[in-house]
């Protein structure tokens, strides 16, 4: 039976769509869409996204070692960003970030439906900058909203085709604050692949989460059992989904200590390329490449991208290629050896002591 907290956002059935094609009828939809695939998509790409970065120029610090990553798009290593949320995000502010970190960002999300606030023709020029970067582009979990209207299925339908039409190639299919059967999710999935778009589910264990809510609410709400992610991530995989994201409250945000245990539980039963993290502080970005290696998939989820995003992106990139020395982080979410760092070049530099683990592991010289 339904908690009085699920059956207030528990949406209409959407039953009324069609039955879930089978496996035979789902893997021609899917081949048919394939063009539309994150690791498949083709963009024409910007002069700087075609240039390489110093550290993997032979005319420039090619000489040191580091861990090369795959040239964009890729399956593996994907850093997602979060665009417009917590502040405004113009084309300049985009294009700053594009011009110096390309080879680094992989997808924009727009978080929630702040991209329902644009004027339509600003909307795409963002749009479009990501696209002209070889860098995909998401919505946030805005259709939890959307199904709430007096007819989900028209609305459903409604809000696919315009997200199509401005340009978005990713759909994130989100039920943090609806009560959703799985085979409803399935059919949303299925919308989704139908338009031609890429849906990528987001499952966590937190009901009724969202990243101003306390801790100590969230507690008295109480967690899921990671096994439903498990079966539903299982079920994703099977109906074509590409990636599916691991939201981080009641793992690593808002909470007194990380769950590491659901982190490794997912892992263990999940392939880590069909994964993708919410890293919403820099230790748990941190965190996430030390302990699972640079292939992880991550999204910077919060506010840290919002002030002084140079330094932050950069930051995090530096751990990925092999270049940054960090201390190790607790699951408190503390670094047991903070890092000095000289935030107006957008660099850091760590303090630990020889002994201290190095993030990432190096990888040989590059011929």
């Amino acid at each position: 039976m339904l908690s009085t907290t699920a059956m207030r956002y528990a949406t209409p059935s959407l039953m009324a769509m069609p039955i879930r094609p089978t496996v035979a009828r789902h893997s021609r939809i899917v081949g048919r869409n394939a063009s539309r695939s994150l690791s498949l998509t083709s963009r024409a790409a910007s002069q700087s996204s075609t240039q390489p970065i110093m550290l993997e120029d032979p005319k420039g610090f090619g000489f040191i070692r580091h861990n090369a990553r795959p040239p964009k798009p890729r399956k593996t290593g994907v850093t997602e960003i979060r665009g417009p949320y917590y502040s405004v995000m113009g084309k300049r502010y985009l294009q700053d970030v594009f011009e110096t970190m390309t080879h680094q960002v992989d997808g924009v999300k727009f978080a929630g439906g702040s991209f329902s606030l644009f004027h339509e023709d600003k909307l795409r020029e963002l749009i479009q900058i990501a696209h002209e970067n070889d860098a995909y582009v998401s919505t946030g979990g805005w259709i939890e909203h959307v199904l709430t209207q007096s007819e989900p299925t028209a609305a459903v339908d409604k809000y696919i085709r315009k997200c199509k039409e401005v340009g978005f190639d990713v759909v994130e299919i989100s039920t943090g604050f609806l009560s959703l059967p799985q085979d409803d999710w399935l059919r949303l999935v299925d919308k989704v692949h139908e338009a031609g778009l890429i849906a990528k589910p987001e499952c966590g264990i937190q009901f009724g989460a969202g990243g101003d809510t306390k801790a100590s609410e969230l507690e008295s709400l109480g967690p899921s059992d990671p096994s439903k992610i498990i079966s539903a991530g299982k079920r994703f995989i099977d109906a074509g989904v590409e990636r599916i994201m691991i939201e981080s409250e009641g793992i690593t945000e808002n909470v007194t200590k990380w769950r590491t245990d659901v982190i490794q539980r997912i892992l263990d039963e999940l392939p880590a390329e069909k994964l993708m993290f919410e890293a919403a502080d820099p230790p748990v970005f941190n965190w996430y490449i030390r302990e699972f290696g640079v292939d992880v998939n991550l999204t910077a989820k919060a506010r840290q991208y919002e002030y002084k995003h140079e330094y932050k992106y950069r930051h995090k990139e530096m751990l990925r290629v092999g270049e940054q020395r960090s201390g190790p982080s607790t699951p408190s979410g503390q670094s047991t050896h903070p890092t000095r760092t000289l935030k107006h070049f957008g660099l850091a530099y760590g303090e630990a002591p020889p002994a201290a683990p190095i993030v990432v592991q190096w990888c040989s010289l590059r011929g």
